[in-house]
């Protein structure tokens, strides 16, 4: 079960990845109850096991894209992030004070902080992307506007996934656009060789 997972998880984030258009430095959150994977209950049945196979195979996905990690832990931490240090300081996030154990964070939150290389806990992020592995509910991770995305898969191991990206909130009335003219574009453009008075 172990390689299933593991390549599961993999094709998952890499569709996901594909579908979200994420940038280098971008962050990924991910929820993920490894009792569901395992066909338990989410936060009665955690396995180390599972979700070391789901972290083999997300991580190197996200790493090779350059975009961060954000692990989400359970509720009995108030569904805090782990995410490393200079992730957390680039976003200016409050970096507090609490280690992860399997039964108080969960076991994948355990795994991500025993192989990250300078590994924090934040309160919260504004993911641009992520995955709920399980029904943790990764809602309150996510930027505004979330939108949801179906793959081609709906489980990993046992487990029912949910994914979603994000999009800048549209703002404005009726005269507002959403997107650029390329064709009048060099309307608006000046030239190094206008002057003032040709401007005007």
């Amino acid at each position: 079960m172990y390689h299933t997972v593991t390549e599961q998880a993999a094709a998952a984030v890499r569709e996901l990845l594909d579908v979200s258009g994420l940038r280098a430095g971008d962050l990924f959150v991910v929820g993920c109850s490894s009792s569901e994977i395992a066909g338990g209950t989410i936060g009665h049945d955690s396995s180390v096991q599972c979700a070391r196979a789901a972290y083999a195979g997300i991580a190197p996905i996200l790493a090779e894209a350059g975009v961060y990690l954000c692990a989400q832990c359970c509720e009995h931490l108030n569904r805090a992030i782990i995410m490393e240090r200079k992730a957390a300081e680039a976003y200016g996030y409050e970096i507090v004070s609490v280690v992860p154990r399997p039964k108080a964070g969960g076991s994948f939150a355990t795994v991500t902080w025993a192989n990250m290389t300078d590994p924090v806990a934040v309160e919260g992020v504004a993911a641009h992307a992520g995955i709920d592995i399980g029904g943790t509910l990764i809602g309150m991770h996510l930027r505004r506007v979330a939108v949801p995305v179906r793959l081609s898969t709906d489980k990993i191991g046992e487990a029912r996934i949910l994914c979603a990206r994000t999009r800048p909130r549209s703002i404005g009335g009726e005269r507002a656009c959403y997107d650029w003219d390329t064709e009048a574009a060099d309307t608006y453009r000046i030239s190094t060789h206008d002057t003032a008075g040709e401007r005007l």
